[in-house]
């Protein structure tokens, strides 16, 4: 799998308030730095939650979302990384 990096790697914010877009990216990669499982969030612009999931501690996964969508999880131990696959 390729894919192409558009900003440097971050940690989620633990509350919707803190909250990201990742730059409006549609396509963001997530790793779980951390020995526990970790639940990430994905809301939209009105801070309703879209959906949840549980990534495993040391997992690396890929969320799609709309430009405005914002994600957060459980703990900053969660990095994101906007990316766009080529």
């Amino acid at each position: 799998m390729n894919y192409r990096l558009y900003a440097a790697e971050a940690a989620c914010g633990t509350t919707v308030g803190a909250a990201s877009t990742f730059a409006g990216a549609t396509e963001v990669r997530l790793f779980n730095n951390s020995a526990a499982n970790q639940l990430v969030t994905v809301a939209n612009a009105a801070d309703v939650t879209l959906g949840t999931m549980t990534l495993a501690d040391g997992e690396v996964t890929f969320i799609m979302k709309d430009p405005t969508d914002q994600i957060f999880a459980a703990a900053a131990t969660v990095l994101g990384t906007p990316v766009k696959y080529s």
